[in-house]
């Protein structure tokens, strides 16, 4: 819904494109090496399929939290550590459109070996 609210405002003019196309160099990085492209045509410029990029923040990932995963990496870490937050954006490389599309945690949950799986953020 704060996906489509945005883009009906940025439609209507009630918000500039370098409001919503401002993703930063590392982001724009990010996606290069470890996005995941996908289907979707880019809902600004419409010149390319967005990439999604998934960030991982967790205390028990030490030098891992706050970076960019490819989704062998999560399937490998959600049998490593406990628990741990994933927050997936959408990145257009073309116009830097960006926007977070989807959030879960993965982990094992004090299981060791055994991934509980995609859970969102409110379970």
């Amino acid at each position: 819904m704060r996906r489509r609210s945005l883009l009906a405002r940025l439609h209507a003019g009630r918000v500039g494109v370098k409001e919503v196309c401002d993703a930063g160099p590392y982001l724009l990085q990010a996606a290069k090496f470890h996005g995941e492209s996908s289907d979707v045509i880019c809902p600004v410029c419409r010149k390319e399929h967005v990439t999604y990029v998934s960030w991982v923040f967790g205390e028990q990932l030490k030098h891992a939290d706050n970076s960019a995963r490819s989704n062998a990496e999560l399937a490998r870490m959600a049998t490593m550590f406990e628990e741990f937050n994933v927050f997936v954006v959408e990145v257009c490389r073309t116009c830097n459109w960006n926007h977070l599309v989807q959030s879960y945690v993965l982990g094992t949950g004090g299981h060791h070996g055994r991934g509980r799986g995609r859970r969102t953020v409110a379970e």
